[in-house]
């Protein structure tokens, strides 16, 4: 992400919901609404267009949805993030769109100072998880797991292997740092080094992979 504020699309069929979004976000500087989709094709477009930090999207929208819209938009050379827009009933939707390549959601009846928070997280590269949703979340993405031992080309000290053990709890780098009595930045740089030792795109994929690697197993 550049220096300045992020630039957000936001893509909704509901003006209500862009509207009301739109104007929390001219209260806040850092934050900038660059365009506006009420279909997916619509949002697949702009990025190409106008190459927003983040696009906040729908699932259920006329014509193209917000799955297929991410995984158009994430598959492409843009460095665009999306947050995708649920509510509790959806969680099916939530897991096509992980899988689809996004970066987290964010609940329509959340504060909404809370979803402009998600907003900056995802758009600094970090993921935005659940924890409630985690267990589902890995159990549709990659099955019941064998136990096995993590990859030794890895090269991951002992410590980002337990940092690893927590984020696939679905644990925040807050109650990471808590668990493991480091500060919280000392956490962001473990996640960090495992991001890039990894070669994962972001907080999903590590999940998935302490997952894979049998770090974390699902109980029968």
């Amino acid at each position: 992400m550049t220096a300045g504020p992020v630039r957000v699309v936001l893509a909704d069929d509901q003006p209500l919901v862009r509207s009301g979004l739109r104007l929390v976000m001219a209260d806040h500087p850092d934050l900038e609404v660059v365009g506006e989709a009420a279909t997916g094709a619509e949002a697949v477009r702009l990025v190409r267009d106008v190459g927003p930090d983040v696009v906040v999207m729908d699932i259920r929208m006329p014509g193209m949805d917000g799955i297929e819209a991410t995984r158009l938009i994430t598959a492409g050379p843009t460095a665009t993030r999306v947050l995708v827009l649920t509510t509790f009933d959806e969680d099916d939707y939530v897991y096509g769109a992980l899988r689809a390549g996004a970066s987290g959601f964010v609940v329509k009846d959340m504060a909404l100072n809370d979803i402009l928070a998600a907003i900056r997280v995802v758009a600094v590269g970090d993921a935005l998880i659940a924890p409630g949703v985690t267990r589902r979340l890995i159990a549709d993405l990659v099955g019941k797991p064998r136990r096995r031992t993590p990859r030794p080309d890895a090269r991951i000290t002992e410590r980002e292997r337990e940092v690893l053990t927590l984020i696939g709890h679905g644990r925040t780098n807050t109650e990471i740092a808590a668990d493991l009595f480091i500060t919280v930045g000392t956490a962001k740089s473990h996640v960090s080094r495992l991001l890039t030792k990894l070669d994962a795109r972001d907080r999903v994929q590590l999940v998935i992979i302490a997952h894979e690697t049998g770090l974390v197993t699902l109980p029968d």
